[in-house]
């Protein structure tokens, strides 16, 4: 079980989101907020879409990053924020339905590196399919 350094985690994890122009613009919400797992959802909408009507692949990499990112931050003290150092994606099955989730978890948390995986999740009239998996490092910097 992953353990919060920072009380305030949660409010740490949902100002940084907050102020993110892209989650904003690309219309994902954060859902849940865990010590060291965070879910963040996308519904379906013509300006996150692709040629054959489906999710973009960059939205989906762009929510699993931060869904992860996130579950990272989590864990950080105070006065931490987290950069991606790098991932890897893998696109399981075309990305269709009315949502996209994406859930981060930590891997294993390090005093400057943590390790994620982020299952990101296509929802379709209520069935639910894996659609894509990503592995991530992320870096600890503090905050200037």
């Amino acid at each position: 079980m992953n353990r919060a350094s920072n009380p305030d985690f949660a409010r740490a994890v949902r100002a940084s989101f907050d102020s993110q122009g892209l989650m904003a613009t690309l219309g994902a919400r954060l859902v849940s907020v865990e010590p060291g797992r965070v879910v963040i959802e996308l519904p379906f909408s013509q300006s996150v879409s692709q040629q054959h009507g489906l999710f973009h692949g960059g939205v989906i990499g762009a929510i699993a990053d931060n869904s992860g990112g996130y579950a990272a931050l989590s864990l950080m003290p105070a006065g931490s924020e987290v950069l991606t150092i790098e991932y890897k994606i893998n696109f399981m099955k075309p990305a269709r339905g009315q949502l996209v989730r994406a859930t981060g978890q930590v891997v294993r948390a390090g005093k400057s590196v943590t390790v994620i995986r982020a299952e990101v999740a296509c929802i379709d009239d209520g069935a639910v399919a894996e659609c894509a998996l990503m592995q991530a490092t992320m870096m600890r910097v503090d905050r200037r």
